[in-house]
């Protein structure tokens, strides 16, 4: 087993996540088996609970965990399937620790950070390697280097060294490379700052992987080398891509940090057949049609809100051979002004996931403009509730129809929560959530997108149609098209007679990859091209 740790210094959003996820890709088109996991130091339990301001998007798993946006790279850059062991955060050590004391495991000794919070760290790292058996282990550990909460982590990382040998272990650094404009000066100091804390912990990096807006020249190189202790060719820059982050594993191998990490764990191997990956970074990149596709959401303000919905439309859009222009819409904006003054541009219309009832009239208005106007539609999760509400509302005229999530003592509760939902009073982690099937209606246009009659999905939800209203809908032109394996639950609808109207209760954004897009992404954005060939 070889285990590679990747630190980051000076500011967070440094791009750890991408710089990780670009190793793992090339480490797999090396012929190896790769893992990738996240150890974040905040004392959340996990993602579940937290704002999407405050942490992006919370990514599931086929097992359920939340976790993490950053294990979306994971599974995007390689073929690994994660499980809730590839996210550890500080509220699960220290709630492992605190439930290991009361039933008494630590035989009355004091309970410490070192080793009793230490020794849960390192476990968990050998709980992976042992069940899920990988060539090569990646970690990176969120924070910054300095980060009080952090310092537990990085000194299970120094003892794990030890344990393991030093020749089965590589540490990379991720730091910034500042231009300060008025002296007009790349500046390494923060750097060199960065990585004495980490040798202060007792962890020497192996690699440098440097984010700058700017090139890195051989003088910044031999000064970082120097002052840091790497060798030379072990500082790697990481200047921002223009066109696309899958661009990223291409411009790290020209700069040889898979050549230099496999050369410093004893790893031989040939090198990496990358033309897939260029040929498929090359249809993002240069593309011969556009298409625009309006995002309403409550979340719009922040990139990684819905960061998996945006990456699925890229894959979606180079199997198209399209470049997707995003439209990023507040649905809070539709309420006040009306549907068209944002929609009526848009090619197709998407209406992702959320919580809350902040927006979601503006959302009814956005499937309202889409059903009447014959313009591509897809509804994930709440955007499926929303699609159920504006057609129960405006076609079955079932007046004051609504979601129990918003309006309790609604007239026609159209979607209500789910029964084993009822008795539940805390929130995190019990949704339902993760992988669960779906059986496809005969005939229809999710039936024909995905070439199959039974399917498999990632859920995260409380609420659910209501079957009680099937048949008005039914009669009045909204198909249920995929169900539970049971029948008992709705999981997609759909229009049969408009050019793309689906929605769906479960999240297909989170199994879509680069090389192999979903195939609901990719029939929205065919029907999006055609609609906007059609308009011209």
């Amino acid at each position: 087993m070889k285990y590679i740790f990747v630190t980051g210094g000076v500011v967070s959003s440094l791009g750890k996540g991408l710089a990780a996820a670009s190793l793992g890709t090339l480490l797999e088109h090396r012929g190896y088996r790769v893992l990738i996991q996240k150890f974040d130091p905040y004392l959340n339990v996990d993602p579940g609970t937290m704002s999407p301001f405050q942490h992006g998007e919370v990514y599931v798993l086929d097992d359920g965990a939340e976790t993490d946006l950053d294990l979306g790279h994971y599974e995007r850059f390689t073929s690994g399937r994660l499980s809730k062991l590839n996210n550890l955060t500080s509220g699960q050590v220290y709630e492992t620790v605190i439930q290991n004391e009361r039933a008494g495991k630590y035989l009355g000794s004091t309970v410490q950070v070192i080793p009793h919070v230490t020794d849960v760290i390192k476990e968990r790292i050998h709980e992976v390697s042992e069940k899920m058996k990988p060539d090569i282990l990646i970690t990176e550990i969120g924070g910054t280097t300095g980060d009080i909460e952090g310092l537990p982590f990085l000194e299970g990382l120094r003892q794990f060294k030890d344990e393991v040998g030093h020749e089965n272990v590589a540490f990379i650094h991720a730091t910034l490379i500042p231009y300060i404009k008025a002296a007009e000066e790349l500046k390494t100091k923060p750097t060199q700052q960065s990585v004495a804390k980490l040798r202060e912990i007792g962890i020497a990096p192996d690699v440098l992987v440097c984010r700058s807006e700017y090139p890195i020249d051989d003088d910044i190189k031999h000064k970082l080398a120097m002052f840091c202790n790497v060798q030379k060719e072990a500082v790697i820059p990481f200047v921002d891509v223009n066109g696309t982050i899958y661009e990223a594993p291409l411009k790290l191998y020209e700069e040889g940090l898979d050549r230099i990490v496999c050369e410093r764990l004893g790893l031989k191997s040939e090198k990496p057949d990358l033309v897939a990956w260029r040929n498929m970074v090359d249809r993002i990149v240069n593309p011969t049609h556009r298409v625009r596709i309006a995002v309403v959401g409550k979340y719009i303000e922040l990139q990684d809100a819905y960061k998996s919905i945006y990456e699925a439309l890229t894959h979606a859009g180079a199997a198209n051979d399209t470049k997707v222009r995003v439209d990023r819409i507040d649905s809070s904006d539709i309420e006040k002004e009306g549907a068209a003054e944002f929609l009526q541009k848009a090619n197709g219309i998407l209406i992702p996931g959320g919580f809350g009832e902040r927006g979601i009239e503006g959302k009814v208005l956005a499937a309202e403009y889409a059903r009447e106007n014959g313009i591509p539609f897809f509804g994930i999760c709440l955007g499926m509730q929303i699609a159920t509400i504006e057609f129960a509302r405006n076609v079955c005229h079932l007046e004051g129809a609504h979601s129990q999530e918003f309006q309790d003592d609604t007239p026609h509760p159209v979607i209500h929560l789910l029964e084993d939902q009822k008795s539940v009073t805390k929130k995190g982690g019990s949704m339902r959530l993760g992988l669960w099937d779906t059986k496809l209606r005969p005939g229809s246009k999710v039936r024909e997108l995905y070439g199959k009659d039974n399917i498999s999905e990632r859920h995260r939800h409380r609420y659910e149609f209501n079957q009680d209203y099937r048949e008005q809908f039914e009669k009045a032109g909204l198909v249920l098209a995929g169900t539970s394996l049971e029948g008992d639950l709705g999981e997609i609808v759909e229009i049969p007679n408009h050019p793309f109207f689906i929605a769906v209760q479960f999240h297909p954004e989170f199994l879509s990859k680069p090389t192999a897009p979903h195939p609901l992404f990719r029939g929205f954005v065919e029907a999006a091209l055609k609609y906007r060939k059609k308009e011209v």
